[in-house]
């Protein structure tokens, strides 16, 4: 079993769910900011990329089952997980340093050859966008829930994230300290029951106020006009996402996502014609979480094609 604890205001305690991520834990710095990562098995890499609220957590049933083939590489991105959780004012929360520190965690961990990549949520965007600029790197690519251009024309931006992007009198009590992001995504985020081991898991790490300023900036950063940060490298992706080859990407969708709907899954098809897809219809956000097994399974045989 692995113990951690608490360093430098990280939270590194697996306490009330070590059964279910039982694995070593990594660290790289990155300008001063430790970057929490797994690193289990050995063969060909697999990198996956979290987004919001999640961290390598979400992974656990892709690592126990891809690394008995596969080294898979789990980073938690700075402010989630068991990564540093820097001040606002000394680490910037945008798109750019996500695409930055997974550019600095790839050159540490596989620093040439291909890798497999598996996206989710806003690490969709993130790992895309790393892709589209190292197309060399790329061997196959898993997308699930999650976004690769601007908000689609027949999908309107969810009430509550507009809530928490633009009113601070809402979102700094709410997110920051009542952590209704990460509670409320355990019930809004999966059609299953997640149990008490699963629900303290996938909160763990935004155990306090300073502890949640990811989960606040993610929902920030989303580009809405072109006045907003990101938007520059949202637009770049999205200009730019034909270029995969559809031969080498797989889609794996929950189709009762209360963001990432089978809006985002159809103008993916449109723009990757020819790519695998897999519709489930009883499953949500947590795609992972609702459909473990079958979604090991076929990653791990897509993977293997």
């Amino acid at each position: 079993m692995v113990t951690r604890r608490r360093i430098n205001g990280r939270v590194t305690s697996t306490r009330g769910f070590e059964s279910e991520y039982p694995f070593a834990p990594h660290y790289l710095d990155i300008h001063g900011h430790l970057l929490h990562y797994l690193d289990e098995g050995a063969g060909p890499p697999v990198v996956m990329v979290h987004g919001n609220p999640t961290w390598s957590f979400y992974f656990r049933h892709l690592v126990n089952r891809l690394s008995k083939e596969f080294r898979t590489l789990v980073p938690d991105h700075i402010g989630c997980g068991f990564s540093d959780k820097p001040d606002p004012n000394i680490y910037d929360y945008t798109l750019a340093s996500r695409v930055a520190d997974l550019d600095a965690f790839v050159a540490h961990t596989v620093p040439q050859g291909k890798l497999d990549l598996i996206v989710h949520d806003w690490g969709g965007m993130i790992g895309l966008a790393w892709a589209l600029d190292h197309p060399d790197r790329i061997n196959r690519v898993v997308i699930t829930n999650t976004s690769g251009f601007f908000l689609p024309e027949t999908k309107r931006f969810p009430w509550m994230l507009w809530l928490v992007k633009y009113l601070n009198w809402f979102s700094v009590p709410a997110v920051l300290g009542l952590n209704l992001f990460a509670r409320g995504a355990l019930y809004l985020g999966a059609c299953t029951r997640l149990g008490p081991e699963v629900k303290k898991g996938l909160t763990a790490p935004y155990n306090s106020p300073q502890n949640r300023i990811a989960t606040l900036r993610f929902v920030q950063d989303i580009p809405l006009n072109p006045t907003d940060r990101s938007w520059k490298i949202v637009d770049r992706v999205d200009q730019r996402l034909e270029s995969l080859n559809p031969d080498q990407v797989l889609f794996l969708w929950g189709a009762k996502d209360f963001v990432f709907d089978t809006c985002f899954l159809d103008e993916f098809r449109v723009r990757l014609p020819g790519a695998q897809s897999h519709v489930f219809p009883d499953a949500g956000h947590y795609l992972f979480e609702d459909q473990p097994e079958k979604t090991a399974e076929m990653i791990h045989r897509f993977l293997n094609s």
